[in-house]
């Protein structure tokens, strides 16, 4: 039979129907049959992927990095190849598969594979030209229930030999209709002990990519009690959503990662849960809710598996790789994204024209060339005109044309696709609660009066509700899309801003507006990235050398528009741990010379007072040393209590000033981060970046007040001759040896050494 064009993982076959589309929303085309054709003609040499079986199995697939093993109940277990030693994490049950499916409310999930029979093929090019595809069908071994077929496809390719790739289609052999509720894919069990006897199962860290609360760490080391859905794409309770769609965990010897690899947001979970038996469940949870027909068969997303040596660096830079291969790109940040900035979100919600301009002196005594105007300048969440109260008339032309004739470009602050619509929106501050700011709230967008046609509703009909309460526009409209295009013209060409910080931005709900007709309320969360996709296009074509900064306050950012951007952002850190370890997850998803602003200081410090924070961190280290872009949002001058945790004391000036000299005279955000350290096992936690001819080190003690005292290990220097420089405290500390590169210390908080070749 004819081979037929590739729709996604989608492929339509003599006697079958395509499948509803509500359901293959998120199918566009990755791979078309030219694309195809073009890999093909590519495979210069043979693939380095051998594929091996036994009777009663497993299939075996083996590359020169890893192995993975396929069950006869369709389990996959993987390995890592390190040293001559075949390591894993995996511990699979094997008296029943992990993966299986609920159909007509019944669970399904005794399938027998026939590896004797498997298919071994060219892969279909999504990762490279070269590698292997299997091909493995199954039959349920328990008579009675529906007559489903299942085939379970792996592709792995020599472009990633630590990654494999799966699919599993359910095939309708019957004469009935049945209706898949819900699909377990690409489950696994995991053991620590496996890798360290003396651990127990769950002791492993781990990074969880959902974003789900704010303020929740991504990177945990696993307790005992240990559970997180980690729902991806789609919105939660609280507003939030989106996030990086894997979940990574590893030792000091080995990791595994698993998660997907389309290049839309899907609305799935990654379920992480520690079982009684102390081992790890984790694996994609998918609940597509759709009938499938005689001879009709449902095929789930691409997931993935990956084993590696390290920790969550380097399951994300693969993950990141492996979907610029497929056409996600990142984009290359311009020299104004590593400058420092200072933000007005000090002044708080009632910032005014006077405060902005009277904190100039202090930004020029400082060098700073980069400002940002922040929330509540606005009338409205969606006209975004000056609020009439605080910046009259052209009061805020007037405030920006003084930046620029002070030497200081500005960010300006707001929110694509966010809408006032009459519901209050929930306060993020004191000055929110007042009577007439709730007044102010219940108007209207102008542009909501306009085009109410534009806003997602919910399957009740009524407008869905994003972050604090806000209504939202959909973003599947080309008619929305042309209008943050216009709005992005005005504020960069016609108000002369120089750059945004697009804040609060998480993912929308899916939309069941029947004026837009939708073929799948996803079409909204899919479509999403477009928005910001327009913001950033229009920003680089007005100005080349703008800042596009996007916050998912307290959470990992959104896949879906993080290529829409070109400078990261911490985004609300509770804490310097957090500023570390996020600045690492975006050198990982956007290279190792990504811009990543730590965010304020002041966050690196902070504690819960009733519904509010205080702010009071002075920790510039855990972003200097890191490779961030250093920020601050100090007051000046005095105005009183209102502003005290964060006005600039004499008192803290002089530690300001020392942190944003040593900031802009090493400029370390502009070197290749280098992850040499593995997190969790490596004690001091360790950082190393290489500039300009140099390495930085930055080490960070286990108990920040408490001395720490041992010896660290300057990893990554050519042999030779180097002399170590203690750049905070300006100590020479003497020479060593490239190839016995350790160094006896004692330090409280942080070390932070400049290491020069002899």
């Amino acid at each position: 039979m004819r081979r037929q064009c590739k729709v996604g993982n989608r492929v339509k076959r003599k006697g079958s129907r395509w499948l509803p589309l509500a359901v293959l929303s998120w199918m566009l085309v990755l791979t078309g049959c030219a694309q195809e054709k073009v890999a093909r003609r590519q495979e210069a040499a043979p693939s380095v992927i051998v594929v091996t079986t036994k009777p009663g199995g497993p299939l075996l697939i083996k590359t020169p990095a890893a192995e993975f093993e396929v069950f006869l109940t369709g389990d996959l277990q993987a390995y890592l190849l390190k040293d001559g030693k075949r390591l894993t994490l995996d511990e699979p049950k094997r008296e029943a598969g992990g993966d299986y499916a609920t159909v007509g409310g019944k669970e399904i999930r005794d399938f027998a594979l026939d590896l004797d029979h498997a298919q071994v093929s060219a892969p279909q090019g999504r990762l490279g030209p070269r590698g292997r595809r299997i091909e493995i069908n199954g039959r349920p071994t328990v008579a009675g229930g529906p007559s489903l077929e299942k085939t379970l496809t792996l592709e792995v390719y020599d472009d990633f030999p630590n990654l494999a790739l799966t699919t599993v289609a359910y095939k309708n052999r019957g004469s009935e209709e049945w209706k898949i509720d819900a699909i377990a894919t690409q489950s696994h069990r995991l053991n620590a002990s496996l890798a360290d006897p003396q651990a127990p199962p769950y002791d492993v860290w781990s990074f969880q990519g959902s974003s789900s609360e704010w303020g929740n760490d991504e990177v945990v080391r696993l307790s005992r009690n240990f559970s997180r859905v980690n729902v991806m794409g789609g919105i939660s309770p609280h507003g939030h959503g989106g996030g990086i769609p894997v979940v990574a965990f590893w030792t000091g010897s080995l990791g595994v990662a698993i998660g997907h690899l389309e290049t839309l947001p899907l609305v799935i979970s990654i379920p992480v849960k520690v079982d009684k038996d102390g081992r790890i469940a984790a694996g994609l949870s998918i609940e597509p809710a759709v009938s499938v027909k005689p001879g009709e068969a449902y095929t789930t997303p691409v997931s993935f598996v990956a084993v590696y040596a390290g920790d969550y660096y380097d399951a994300l830079s693969m993950y990141s790789r492996a979907m610029q291969r497929q056409g996600w790109k990142v984009a290359s940040p311009t020299k104004d994204d590593f400058s420092a900035n200072w933000c007005g979100w000090g002044y708080r919600s009632d910032v005014t024209p006077a405060q902005m301009l009277g904190t100039i002196p202090k930004l020029k005594e400082f060098n700073f060339r980069w400002a940002t105007l922040d929330y509540r300048w606005f009338n409205n969440f969606g006209d975004w005109q000056p609020r009439p109260e605080t910046f009259p008339g052209d009061t805020l032309k007037k405030v920006l044309n003084e930046f620029h004739k002070q030497g200081i470009k500005v960010q300006l602050w707001w929110v694509p696709l966010a809408v006032s619509d009459g519901q209050v929106w929930e306060p993020i501050g004191p000055e929110e609660r007042t009577a007439t700011a709730r007044e102010q709230q219940k108007r209207p967008a102008q542009v909501v009066k306009e085009h109410p046609d534009w806003l997602i509703l919910d399957p009740k009909g009524k407008p869905a509700r994003l972050f604090l309460n806000r209504a939202a526009f959909c973003p599947a409209l080309p008619a929305v899309r042309d209008y943050y295009r216009k709005l992005t013209e005005k504020f960069i060409r016609d108000w002369d801003f120089d750059g945004h910080k697009l804040d609060m931005c998480f993912t929308v709900p899916g939309c069941y507006n029947p004026q837009h007709h939708h073929k799948s309320p996803q079409e909204s969360i899919q479509a999403m990235g477009e928005v910001f996709k327009v913001i950033f296009a229009t920003t680089r074509r007005l100005k080349p050398e703008s800042v596009t900064q996007v916050c998912p306050c307290g959470t990992t950012p959104n896949f879906a528009w993080l290529p829409y951007l070109d400078q990261a952002v911490t985004a609300d850190p509770v804490g310097a741990v957090q500023v570390r370890r996020r600045i690492k997850m975006y050198k990982a998803l956007l290279g190792p010379q990504a811009a990543v602003y730590g965010d304020h200081v002041e966050l690196s410090a902070m504690q819960r007072v009733g519904r509010e924070y205080v702010e009071s961190g002075a920790d510039f280290a855990s972003t200097v040393g890191t490779g961030g872009v250093l920020g601050t949002k100090f007051t000046w001058p005095d105005y009183g209590p209102t502003f005290k945790n964060v006005f600039l004391t004499p008192a803290k000036e002089a530690h300001w000033k020392k942190w944003i000299d040593l900031y802009n005279s090493k400029m370390l955000s502009r070197g290749t981060f280098l992850n040499l350290y593995t997190l969790g096992y490596d004690v001091p936690e360790g950082y190393a970046i290489e500039k300009d001819g140099k390495m930085y080190y930055a080490f960070f003690a286990p108990e920040p007040a408490k001395p720490w005292k041992g010896e660290v290990e300057l990893r990554g220097l050519q042999p030779g001759k180097y002399r170590v420089f203690d750049y905070d405290n300006g100590k020479d500390l003497g020479t060593l040896d490239g190839a016995q590169p350790k160094l006896a210390t004692e330090f409280t908080h942080h070390l932070l050494l400049e290491v020069s070749k002899l």
